[in-house]
């Protein structure tokens, strides 16, 4: 590939959770002294949140400099223009130190917002409060969707139906400025040339539904629940934001008592494939994103590839 001159040299490994993203820029950290990682991840910005974000572990951290992990408590708000802008930092001291930049990319909206220049809308927390008021008394979130798809249908074709914070984002800035939400910036349906490889890790959709369970199952084993019970007893508490990450939403309601143990660790495994589902439709609808199809190894199949590119 042949990237412009004055590009700093990054590169961004997609995909869904549990594909070995992280694997891979490891493995390829090993082979180049000058990689640094970002996380591009909306849940591994918040601290103590570690087993159930699969952050990076210290000994990773050790061993390669990481960028965009730890960088507000768990009772902050924290969105994607504040990821933006700590990227943006992160990414310009990595090419001070001519070094390679290896984004970790699993949320979509964080990854589009760094590599393509979003200009994001302002915030108006009174809307906002008002449709978390409406969601908290019944309004469902299709009804929410079904209300953007009237006023900003780009946004809403955009947006599953059953995502309610991105409804309520896009709902809130709709009201609040008057203004679609898809109107700000090229948005997020638009492709320009970027200088940022994208290699993107696709396994077997059954091969990976295993891998997730699996995942799940270790979490729980490393101590995931003590993990959230101990979050839960902090003062203040968790944000709305990371009370709904997956695997705290889901044990949440176990701690409280309102459902077993048992069956919060089975729908943590059958959320985190559906969610799985949402990131592979995210990052299918990009058409620079360069695909390796993987069938047991991800860093084996992937890591040449990258390698390749940033020869």
């Amino acid at each position: 590939m042949n990237h412009p001159s004055a590009a700093p040299r990054q590169i961004a490994i997609i995909g869904p959770t549990a594909s070995g993203k992280s694997d891979v820029a490891m493995a390829f950290a090993a082979s180049e002294p000058t990689v640094e990682i970002v996380a591009v991840d909306a849940m591994q910005v918040y601290r103590g949140m570690d087993i159930g974000t699969a952050k990076p572990t210290a000994n990773d951290r050790a061993a390669v400099r990481h960028h965009c992990v730890d960088l507000v408590d768990p009772s902050e708000s924290f969105t994607v223009a504040d990821f933006q802008a700590d990227a943006r930092v992160a990414l310009a001291a990595i090419a001070d130190r001519d070094g390679i930049a290896v984004l970790v990319a699993g949320t979509g909206l964080y990854l589009t917002a760094v590599i393509d220049d979003l200009t994001l809308p302002g915030e108006w927390p009174q809307v906002r409060a008002g449709l978390d008021a409406e969601l908290a008394s019944g309004t469902t979130p299709a009804q929410l969707h079904a209300r953007l798809a009237v006023i900003d249908p780009a946004a809403a074709a955009r947006i599953e139906p059953g995502n309610d914070r991105r409804i309520i984002r896009a709902l809130e800035v709709c009201l609040g400025s008057g203004r679609p939400f898809s109107s700000f910036g090229p948005g997020t349906g638009a492709y320009p040339p970027i200088a940022t490889m994208q290699i993107g890790l696709r396994w077997p959709r059954d091969v990976l539904a295993r891998r997730i369970e699996e995942r799940v199952h270790s979490m729980i084993a490393n101590g995931l629940v003590d993990e959230v019970r101990g979050l839960l007893q902090r003062t203040p508490g968790l944000s709305r934001t990371a009370r709904q990450a997956l695997g705290y939403k889901e044990l949440i309601e176990a701690i409280e008592d309102r459902c077993s143990l048992d069956q919060a660790v089975a729908d943590v495994v059958v959320r985190t494939r559906q969610f799985a589902v949402r990131q592979e439709r995210w990052f299918r609808r990009d058409p620079r994103i360069r695909w390796v199809d993987i069938s047991h190894d991800a860093v084996a199949e992937a890591l040449p590839v990258v390698q390749r590119e940033l020869a």
